[in-house]
């Protein structure tokens, strides 16, 4: 008998889209289908490494108890080379969950981080695990970087949102990849419900941050005569901005799976779940599980052939 390839998963970068993975690999476990190795990027790293870490039930146990002033509570703001710090997120997870060796842990792990000097990517695959997974998840302008060997750490999602380089480069045979960016392009564009008009705010009180912000963008356009009333309205410029980051992280994600493709990709319809929702994981996981399931009859194949 042929000896059964060795399995590799990969679990791509996509911010509060990531709680997906917790369902993808439940699904896979259903299926009789345990991964030999894993390797993250992102929010990917995060959730593998408590996959290998047997921390699987508890992390599931905490994302679907999380409520938004939860997430709020871990946001450590700064002034400095990014809004978040991210200290009290790794903090908590070094506290509550898996905190050891990479070469400990049950089965091969690795992240992928991006050196933001050199531009180059950052395999992670010994040390502290939370070290890796902070350096992993450093979202440019939202986390600050790290400081890992010397170098400041990014993202890795900047230059391999989803690492099946690195599940080949580890020895599988056989790769399933999951790609949360796939339906990500012009989700902000989408036409949004009527709302209702809302109440005027009374003088007492005062404007949130991003009113003010806006109103004071929309006076600057009024003065330079940009602010045109007739004809189509041009999209917000916060929906401008995050369908130009989607953008990107498809492109890369699709060039990337062009010159290195997985055996078998799994991808959730996530295009629905914000950056920062990661009080809606019930959401999240149940798109994981539905994703595993449409992917079956060619995993099966693979693994029969």
């Amino acid at each position: 008998m042929s000896k059964p390839p060795l399995i590799g998963l990969a679990l791509g970068g996509g911010s509060a889209r990531g709680w997906a993975h917790i369902g993808v690999i439940r699904a896979l476990a259903e299926a009789g289908i345990e991964p030999d190795l894993v390797c993250g990027t992102s929010i990917g790293a995060l959730v593998g490494a408590a996959y290998v870490g047997g921390e699987l039930d508890r992390l599931e146990a905490w994302v679907r108890s999380l409520r938004l002033q939860t997430v709020v509570g871990f946001l450590d703001f700064s002034l400095g080379s990014g809004l978040i710090k991210g200290d009290r997120l790794i903090e908590f997870f070094r506290n509550h969950f898996v905190d050891r060796d990479i070469r400990e842990l049950a089965r091969p792990f690795g992240a992928v981080a991006t050196d933001l000097q050199r531009g180059r990517e950052i395999w992670l695959r010994e040390g502290p695990v939370t070290d890796a997974v902070r350096a992993s998840i450093a979202l440019p302008g939202l986390f600050t970087p790290a400081l890992h060997d010397g170098n400041w750490l990014v993202d890795g999602g900047l230059v391999n949102p989803v690492p099946v380089s690195l599940c080949r480069a580890m020895g599988a045979d056989l790769v399933i990849a999951v790609d949360l960016n796939a339906d990500l392009l012009g989700r902000h564009l989408k036409p949004k419900p009527a709302k209702s008009r809302p109440r005027q705010r009374t003088v007492a009180e005062p404007e949130t941050l991003t009113d003010s912000v806006m109103a004071r963008i929309q006076d600057g356009m009024s003065q330079l005569g940009l602010n045109h009333d007739s004809g189509p309205k041009p999209p917000a410029m916060l929906d401008v901005l995050a369908s130009s980051i989607n953008i990107m992280q498809v492109l890369i994600t699709r060039s990337r799976l062009a010159g290195e493709p997985a055996d078998v990709m799994v991808t959730p319809l996530l295009a629905d779940l914000g950056l920062m929702e990661f009080h809606r994981g019930d959401v999240a996981i149940d798109a994981g599980r539905r994703a595993v399931e449409g992917a079956m009859p060619e995993l099966q194949r693979r693994l029969k052939g």
